[in-house]
């Protein structure tokens, strides 16, 4: 197993201009909170692909991936859920004036992996994290199962209020 960097130093590398080099680091993940809930991740720390190469005027082009997988609730049911996540995240970073080609990770050549690792995660999750991707969730009427209650699960509908007048009405 690659040695555990929650950052790295660049620097070290003392790459040259249009000089790379592909790293496998062991990064730390902390639990997520989404949509209100904890989620752990599995494993706490994943090996991770670092590409990084030297652009010209001093700056980096760099590429993280990773593959991780979260437990916690199903969104839908409430059942445990563990989705997978491939993670593939690029940054730039170039000194100078302008302020886009600056990378958040990266200050005095040291870069913050755990930090941009946490953040590609959060990144790259699916809108909903679910049990399984055809979960049915829970009935709002009862909040049962619908995953485990069939298709022979329903409920007589309410009469909407704001017929009911036409109710009162008698023929004769």
């Amino acid at each position: 197993m690659p040695a555990r960097t929650d950052s790295f130093d660049l620097g070290r590398l003392r790459l040259t201009s249009g000089e790379g080099r592909r790293l496998v680091l062991e990064v730390g993940l902390d639990p997520l909170q989404f949509g209100g809930e904890t989620y752990a991740i599995t494993p706490e720390a994943v090996a991770a692909t670092l590409d990084i190469s030297r652009t010209t005027h001093n700056g980096f082009a760099l590429r993280l991936r990773f593959d991780a997988s979260l437990r916690g609730p199903c969104m839908r049911c409430l059942e445990p859920a563990r989705p997978a996540v491939c993670v593939d995240s690029r940054e730039v970073d170039q000194p100078g004036d302008v302020e886009e080609l600056r990378s958040p990770y990266v200050e005095d050549e040291v870069l913050d992996l755990r930090g941009w690792a946490r953040d590609a995660l959060a990144l790259a999750l699916p809108v909903q994290l679910l049990c399984r991707a055809d979960c049915a969730g829970l009935c709002p009427t009862c909040g049962i199962d619908l995953n485990a209650a069939g298709p022979d699960h329903a409920h007589e509908r309410e009469p909407d209020p704001r017929w009911a007048k036409l109710g009162e009405l008698k023929f004769d």
